[in-house]
């Protein structure tokens, strides 16, 4: 309890620090969980870079713009009722998790210094898979819905990003494959 009235304090003086620090961890988190439990590289094939890639893109990509949109979400549908919560999630997973995930895999590839036109043909190739993976797990309407339901605006960003740990483990095993 000592650590999350920690976390709690932080995030009051620092939010969106607080918010994109949290982000680039877990998305650190889900790569060492993607290499070390899904990919089974063990300690000594552990790709740091790799992980630092992503933790980069949590802290430089995901937080910034998955906290943006969420405050952008609440300004254009006010409320905290269950259809407005209901609106907030079908906009989300109908608008903006198509272009976060079209703008996801091909920075992970720039990141990862992959040429322009291997990047295009990667995402072409993993985009229609990954989002239809993100339907297809409908743990996020369901994760999102409860998230724009119950959650304050300011933890939202930290909700997503714990349920999103094995999330991230895919997204990191599939911006990676070759």
């Amino acid at each position: 309890m000592a650590l999350w009235r920690a976390y709690q304090r932080a995030l009051a003086a620092h939010p969106w620090k607080v918010q994109v620090l949290t982000a680039g961890s877990l998305m650190g988190l889900g790569d060492i969980i993607s290499q070390q439990l899904v990919e089974r590289r063990g300690l000594q094939e552990h790709q740091t870079g790799r992980t630092l890639t992503m933790v980069s893109m949590g802290c430089g990509f995901v937080g910034p713009v998955v906290g943006g949109w969420y405050r952008v979400l609440d300004r254009l549908i006010p409320g905290t009722t269950k259809v407005d919560a209901l609106k907030k999630m079908l906009l989300d997973q109908g608008a903006f998790a198509p272009c976060f995930l079209g703008c996801f895999l091909p920075l992970v590839g720039v990141l990862n210094g992959m040429p322009a036109q291997d990047n295009w043909a990667k995402l072409k190739r993993d985009y229609p898979d990954a989002l239809i993976t993100n339907y297809y797990v409908s743990l996020w309407p369901a994760v999102q819905l409860a998230n724009f339901y119950l959650v304050p605006l300011h933890y939202r960003l930290a909700v997503v990003q714990c349920v999103a740990v094995v999330w991230n483990s895919y997204l990191s095993w599939k911006a990676h494959q070759l």
